[in-house]
């Protein structure tokens, strides 16, 4: 690797660098006492030799720099985040500022966290990347240097207030997709809808394919909503398997299956193979996010994908708009693009309206 290479060595590069997931080396040089010794000593050695300071792993050193920016992360396991985080990362450094990366536990307070790091580090900004929060506008209170909500999940009843912030628009998405499978002449839509008792994103998403329903005239059928155990993990791959197999071994009448993110749609793939089922032919199957692996199953997912680029560039501009002394208090909402693919068929040989606005 050349020297000029060296300066601006991101996450990813330590990650292909070491051969593991970015996760992984998040885990190494947070001091995750579950990963692998010689795995968290190889990539510490690759952290040392190309002088590469991503997060609180050097909290030790005085540090006499203030043009640096934290990220803070909830959710690093989440391969959607994994791609905002590098294109965050590629911005920051394009401006001249260095970029602390500090991955939060989904049980820790992320504003707790960020206070706790602005005492620690000379920060010019935060970036939050998922998670959630009760009330933004007041908690922000807290952290006394520009900050920007990215992804983040914020109850509907308190709002944003005038926090600045960067978010898919759920509702419209999810309207949007349920839109297209009755246009592909499915009629029964089961979803996998994550929690119940989540009132943030998963709601939003629920409202979305209610909509949809209402407005094309198809009654709304419990049966055919698949809830997450309450103590199970959501928005993963065991979730979408377990929510799905009890749907299918409901004998609920449907023809095809939206899932709210594609990691839970991985796991319904199993649960209709496992049923001795396939897809399309038995089920069409529809996801939400884009990430990359979905490309790769057999057949090839269906799904919404988020514009993960355009979003971190808004991110990022929005925080150094704040830090040149704008009162910003924006909220900007995105437009997911289609990913037509194998997964979703016509129902009966329907001859079902194809058109939607990709990029509108």
């Amino acid at each position: 690797m050349r020297k000029d290479d060296e300066k601006n060595l991101t996450i990813k590069d330590i990650a292909r660098l070491c051969k593991v997931s970015i996760s992984t080396v998040s885990r190494a040089i947070n001091n995750d006492p579950t990963i692998n010794r010689k795995t968290r000593d190889r990539i510490l050695q690759i952290v040392r030799q190309y002088h590469y300071i991503p997060n609180n792993s050097a909290r030790n050193l005085r540090m006499t720099d203030s043009n640096t920016i934290a990220l803070l992360v909830k959710g690093i396991g989440n391969p959607f985040f994994q791609e905002m985080i590098t294109c965050i990362e590629k911005c920051l450094r394009k401006g001249s500022y260095s970029f602390l990366f500090h991955s939060l536990r989904e049980e820790e307070d992320t504003v707790a966290a960020a206070a706790q790091l602005v005492k620690e580090r000379r920060l010019k900004g935060i970036i939050f990347l998922g998670g959630r929060m009760s009330y933004p506008e007041e908690e922000l209170k807290q952290v006394p240097v520009p900050t920007v909500l990215c992804s983040v999940a914020v109850e509907e009843e308190a709002g944003l207030g005038k926090a600045a912030s960067v978010t898919i628009d759920d509702e419209k998405e999810t309207y949007r997709a349920i839109s297209y499978l009755i246009r592909r002449g499915h009629r029964r839509i089961a979803l996998i809808a994550g929690h119940e008792a989540d009132t943030t994103v998963a709601r939003l998403r629920r409202i979305g394919y209610c909509r949809a329903l209402e407005e094309a005239g198809i009654p709304y059928d419990s049966a055919l909503v698949g809830f997450a155990d309450p103590g199970a993990e959501g928005y993963t791959e065991a979730c979408g398997y377990e929510t799905a197999r009890r749907l299918i071994q409901s004998k609920a009448d449907f023809s095809a299956i939206f899932a709210i993110s594609d990691r839970m749609a991985l796991g319904v793939y199993k649960a209709i193979y496992d049923a001795g089922k396939s897809i399309p032919k038995d089920y069409s199957v529809m996801g939400f996010d884009g990430i990359e692996s979905v490309r790769y199953i057999i057949p090839p997912l269906t799904t919404l994908k988020q514009p993960t680029e355009p979003m971190a560039r808004a991110a990022v501009d929005l925080l150094f708009r704040q830090i040149k002394g704008e009162r910003v208090c924006e909220r900007q909402l995105f437009t997911a693009s289609l990913l037509e693919a194998d997964s979703v068929t016509d129902r009966d040989g329907s001859a079902a309206d194809r058109e939607y606005e990709h990029n509108s």
